[in-house]
């Protein structure tokens, strides 16, 4: 069994639920949430192996259903390995958009229910319901009327995890996948967490568990059993205490709704490694363009530039610059952009990979620009806008700039596949 799957393997089987007295806080987490979406489309599709994904010798598994995981398959996974583990697998392209829209709506659910919703991804979020347990019930009860009310309205499903603490509601959803719902009680934490294998806690990567296990320590409770101080000194002072805290079960993270974005941006993964510096450029170009888009629709701006490269050998740079004032332009983001790519050393140097991120983000409201009236600036920000609304009328790519036209009757060399498109 991989090391993915271990983690995922479900928990006790469902029966009655056990005592929820004081877990407040819901993890509800969507069931293969893309390829779910798809199938509210392609009904004939259901009870088959589906994966979501590109199709080029790089891309990667966005989610995979049911059907096809149980052939080893899963999310993150190469595409190509994926084919080959479940060759009868559909494939089907990725829809961002389409899954922006019904996660949008799920959303709009977990608010009717309660102001405390923090979303984690599109499919995903954080419930704190103890305001919501006189008009509605106890908690338990709260997560089955989510989850039928999710079925009913949108036609997908999710699991839901009921626990004392955020980490724990986590754990109990992945554990009851997929269309489950489990509690955690409050007297029974260790119960639950101590049999878990030791990569079930925040933090615990293969390299962590490897380092682990050459002490013992292969479950929670192993863990748990390790003295502090013995445990900073396998993986540090600060990652020890965090590992001790969640063994026992303490987490004193409070739900918390709408957490500022941190960054926003995009990247790109080529199919074929590509040392062209025109190509890089007009992908910078449509990648600042994307991300600017979506700072602006988030009515953020933002301080820092970055770009990441990606080397042939998987290296990855990344390097940025502050501006001197905050920016939603996508021509500022792409110039800047640029210029670190050229800066880079890498002009010439085949990438696999290139990212733009904007950093640094504030309230474009609280923060007005500082710009004389006859500012060449004030003339990109009115184009800008005027492509934004018509991408609202048209849909995106209605207006692009020229530099991203193909040329009719060929792709001019340039095949991509989408790779790791992030707002993070």
């Amino acid at each position: 069994m991989s090391r993915k799957q271990q983690l995922h393997r479900p928990g006790p089987q469902r029966g009655p639920q056990a005592d929820d007295t004081g877990c407040h806080v819901l993890h509800v987490d969507m069931d293969a949430f893309f390829v779910s979406v798809e199938l509210l489309e392609r009904p004939e599709l259901r009870g088959r192996p589906v994966l979501v994904g590109g199709l080029g010798d790089r891309a990667v598994v966005a989610a995979a259903s049911y059907e096809a995981r149980r052939y080893g398959v899963h999310s993150a996974m190469p595409m190509s390995r994926a084919r080959r583990m479940c060759p009868q697998a559909v494939v089907l392209p990725p829809r961002h958009e389409r899954y922006a829209e019904v996660s949008a709506k799920v959303m709009e659910i977990f608010r009717d229910v309660t102001p405390l919703v923090e979303p984690l991804a599109l499919d995903e979020a954080f419930l704190g319901v103890a305001g919501a347990i006189k008009l509605m019930g106890r908690p338990a009860v709260i997560a089955e009327a989510i989850r039928e009310r999710v079925r009913r309205e949108l036609g997908v499903t999710c699991s839901v995890g009921v626990a004392p603490t955020k980490f724990l509601a986590k754990l109990a959803s992945t554990r009851c996948k997929p269309d489950g719902m489990m509690v955690v009680p409050a007297d029974g934490v260790l119960g639950f967490l101590h049999p878990l294998p030791v990569a079930a806690l925040w933090g615990v990567g293969e390299r962590t568990e490897e380092q682990l296990a050459r002490f013992g320590v292969r479950t929670v409770g192993d863990l748990a059993g390790v003295p502090l101080e013995t445990l900073k000194t396998v993986v540090g002072n600060a990652s020890g205490e965090h590992l001790h805290n969640l063994a026992w079960g303490r987490d004193p993270r409070r739900v918390t709704p709408h957490t500022p974005d941190k960054s926003i941006g995009a990247e790109e993964t080529f199919e074929v490694d590509v040392h062209d510096p025109e190509l890089i450029d007009r992908e910078l170009l449509r990648l600042a363009e994307k991300v600017g888009q979506r700072l602006r629709s988030s009515g953020n701006i933002g301080r820092t530039v970055s770009v990441k490269l990606r080397k042939a050998d998987f290296t990855t740079i990344t390097r940025s610059r502050t501006l001197g004032e905050p920016t939603g332009l996508s021509r500022v983001i792409y110039i800047t952009a640029r210029d670190l790519y050229e800066a880079s050393g890498l002009k010439r140097v085949p990438l696999r990979l290139v990212g733009v991120r904007v950093e640094n983000l504030v309230d474009a409201a609280e923060a007005p620009l500082q710009l004389s009236l006859d500012s060449q600036e004030n003339g990109w920000r009115e184009a800008e806008q005027a492509i934004d609304e018509a991408a609202r009328r048209f849909g995106r790519g209605a207006i692009r700039p020229a530099a991203l036209l193909r040329p009719a009757g060929g792709d001019s060399g340039e095949r991509r596949v989408r790779g790791g498109d992030t707002d993070v």
